[in-house]
């Protein structure tokens, strides 16, 4: 019996544990649940005035997908050295990398502006393939080109707001972060029926009408944050002057520089890995671009538990190895591996209960229904395993081994899932659904190589201590 509960209380915490998890986790799952639901009402809205507006559409947000991982990426490299310095209690340096937070948003922000411009239409082709009895290729590039023009204005809003959104979770402020994405939701589902349908007297614009309500909702939440956090400087004493001076040593640029670029480049590979397999899978027909995206917008909606579990494991163990509680942070990575996992094993069966029911809410073809539910029901069975290396990755990522986790994170998904789609794309007729279940499955082997990174501990350091 005491052996039996020496190693529950190894695995799970006590309730003092799980308020702290809650109190950080419940308002991450909030916001990300109302932003995902936001992408869910804006694709549901798209996809019932047509599949190849819902192509186009998810085909544009594939690419930006890229963008917005690039900017998390490149905040997080930074966002270590905040949770670290605020845990150690030095509002000094945070307020130092904030700012060179705001200035790397504005470099990734130039160059994904200056790329959509140049490359937009090669990049839109290669999701373009014959294949399948569903959908029209001119219309859907048609439709993608015309929401791209707007909808990519909104990046400017995002980086911006994301360089205060981070900073305001790593010191452990997570409301406001919330309530700024529920009023974005609920400014874009307004707009979007206003706007797509062509509501209350305004013009029906389809594709063009989402992008605008998008872009709208991106500047609302941005307004929100920023005033406010600037406004209540005394309560983040960390932003009070923050744009005053701009004063940033060399030797944080130096550090978040030498631990911040593996994890930019980290997501930036890691989003165009996941748009590749999206190009593969779209060499089976358009089908399959239609029927993906139903699949990753209910998908996302259940993956908040995955962000919820790994932002906060995040926080918590890189604000005690901050302050040098090094057998705690342990203690809490190992009891928030688990916290996520099963989690993610009750996410994952709500979803696959879902699955034979939710593509029943789009206008489209019945072959697209038919493998929007496979690919459902696949990624319901795989939950758990994605929210085993989604903590691992945050918990490496926490002690600044950042390095490791661009081997673990991105060279896994180019040199293992990629390289195998390719293969099974163009060497093999395989039909897509065995496809997409061989692809997904490889997040296994990273569980393993995930659980020896972790067990082994080379994580736990304290980044704090080497700038005065």
């Amino acid at each position: 019996m005491l052996i039996g509960y020496g190693r529950k209380k190894q695995y799970f915490g006590d309730r003092a544990f799980y308020r702290r998890v809650i109190r950080v986790a419940l308002p991450i799952m909030i916001q990300n649940g109302f932003m995902n639901l936001m992408n869910l009402v804006d694709n549901l809205m798209v996809g019932r005035i047509g599949t190849d507006q819902m192509s186009g559409v998810a085909i544009i947000n594939q690419l930006i997908f890229i963008f917005n991982l690039s900017i998390f990426g490149a905040l997080s490299g930074a966002g270590i050295f905040v949770a670290q310095y605020y845990g150690k209690g030095d509002g000094q340096k945070v307020k130092e990398v904030f700012r060179l937070k705001l200035l790397i948003a504005l470099i990734i922000t130039a160059a994904g502006l200056t790329i959509l411009k140049a490359a937009r239409l090669p990049l839109i082709m290669q999701f373009l393939h014959d294949g399948s009895m569903t959908g029209d290729l001119d219309l859907t590039l048609e439709y993608a080109l015309r929401y791209i023009r707007i909808v990519q204005i909104g990046l400017i809003p995002f980086a911006y707001a994301q360089c205060y959104v981070s900073t305001l979770r790593e010191t452990g402020e997570t409301i406001l972060p919330m309530k700024a994405g529920i009023v974005s939701v609920l400014v874009n589902i307004c707009l979007n029926y206003l706007l797509i349908y062509g509501k209350c007297g305004l013009p029906a614009l389809g594709v063009e009408g989402a992008a605008i309500a998008t872009v709208t909702a991106r500047f609302v939440e941005c307004a929100i944050v920023v005033v406010f956090t600037q406004k209540n400087a005394e309560r983040f004493d960390y932003m009070n002057r923050v744009l005053r001076g701009f004063y940033i040593q060399k030797e944080i640029v130096a550090q978040v520089i030498r631990k911040g670029t593996p994890l930019l480049l980290n997501e930036f590979l890691w989003s165009a890995g996941v748009t590749m397999l999206t190009m593969c899978y779209s060499t089976r027909g358009l089908a399959t671009v239609a029927a993906i995206n139903i699949c990753n917008t209910i998908n996302n909606v259940f993956q908040i538990a995955m962000i919820a579990g790994g932002s906060a494991a995040s926080i918590l163990v890189g604000q005690q190895l901050g302050a040098g509680e090094f057998e705690e942070a342990r203690d809490t990575a190992r009891k928030m591996i688990v916290f996520s996992v099963l989690l993610c094993a009750a996410a994952g069966l709500l979803m696959a209960i879902a699955a034979p029911f939710f593509p029943l809410l789009y206008q489209t073809t019945g072959e697209v229904r038919s493998l929007a539910t496979g690919f459902i029901f696949i990624m319901a069975a795989l939950m758990p395993f994605g929210a085993f290396t989604n903590a691992s990755y945050f918990i490496l990522r926490s002690g600044g081994k950042t390095m490791i986790t661009f081997l673990f994170d991105s060279c896994f998904e180019w040199a293992v899932c990629v390289t195998s789609a390719l293969a099974l794309a163009y060497a093999t007729d395989m039909p897509i659904l065995p496809m997409y279940l061989i692809c997904q499955s490889l997040e296994i082997i990273k569980c393993v190589i995930g659980y020896f990174l972790v067990r082994s501990g080379g994580w736990v350091h304290n980044l704090s201590e080497g700038i005065r």
